[in-house]
C-alpha cells in the first residue's frame, strides 16, 4: 500500500497521513579499502554516513521535501563490518511530530561472494526536521503504522522524544541555575 491515506487522529488537520511503507527504503554499498580505519574494518564514520543517507531519503519521501538531520541517538556498532562486505541500511519513518520525524535505521552486513544470511551490524535513531526553502520548519505528514512491528516501534519512539525532551529540559535548567549561581558566564 503506497497510496496516501487521511489520518484519524493527525495533528495537522488536512495533511493526509502516510504507511510506513511508502518511505521506506534500503541502501546497499559495498566496502572496499577506501572505508577502513587503522585496524584494517570499515570506519565507524563510514557507517554513520550510510546512516544519515539512508534516513535522510526517508524522511524527504516521507515529507515530500527536504528534511535536515537534527539529531543521531543511539547508534549502535554490534559487529565490526569488513572489506567486502555488502552493507545494507534499511531505514523507515517511525514516529512524526509536526514538523519532525523519527527514522530508525538498521545496519546489515554479509559477505559479497557468500549467500549466507546478512548478520545486523548496527543500529540508530535519527531526528529529522522538515525544512522549506527558506530553511523553516514545515509540517509532514503522519506516519501510519501498519503492522504491529510498525506501531511497536511507534511507541518505543515516543518514548525516545519523552526523554530527549526531558533530558534537553535538565541540562537547561542546569545551565540557567549555574548561571544564576555566578558559576557560569
Amino acid at each position: 500500500m503506497t497510496d496516501q491515506v487521511t489520518a484519524v487522529d493527525s495533528d495537522i488537520p488536512g495533511i493526509p497521513g502516510k504507511p510506513t511503507s511508502a518511505s521506506r527504503t534500503t541502501l546497499s554499498h559495498i566496502m572496499t579499502h577506501n572505508d577502513t580505519n587503522l585496524l584494517g574494518t570499515v570506519h565507524g564514520g563510514v557507517i554513520m554516513k550510510l546512516v544519515d543517507d539512508a534516513a535522510g531519503a526517508v524522511a524527504g519521501r516521507h515529507s515530500g521535501g527536504p528534511a535536515v538531520t537534527a539529531s543521531m541517538d543511539e547508534m549502535a556498532f554490534l559487529e565490526p563490518v569488513r572489506v567486502g562486505d555488502l552493507v545494507h541500511v534499511k531505514a523507515q519513518v517511525n514516529w512524526t511530530g509536526r514538523t519532525s520525524m523519527e527514522v530508525g535505521v538498521r545496519v546489515l552486513a554479509e559477505r559479497w561472494n557468500e549467500s549466507a544470511p546478512p548478520t545486523q551490524v548496527g543500529s540508530a535513531y535519527l531526528v529529522f526536521a522538515a525544512v522549506d526553502a527558506d530553511g523553516k520548519p514545515r509540517a509532514v505528514p503522519p506516519v501510519l503504522p501498519e503492522t504491529d512491528r510498525d506501531r511497536r516501534r511507534y511507541q518505543e519512539a515516543q518514548i525516545r522524544r519523552t526523554h530527549r525532551l526531558a533530558r534537553r529540559r535538565a541540562i537547561m535548567e542546569l545551565r540557567e541555575r549555574r548561571i544564576a549561581e555566578g558559576y557560569e558566564n
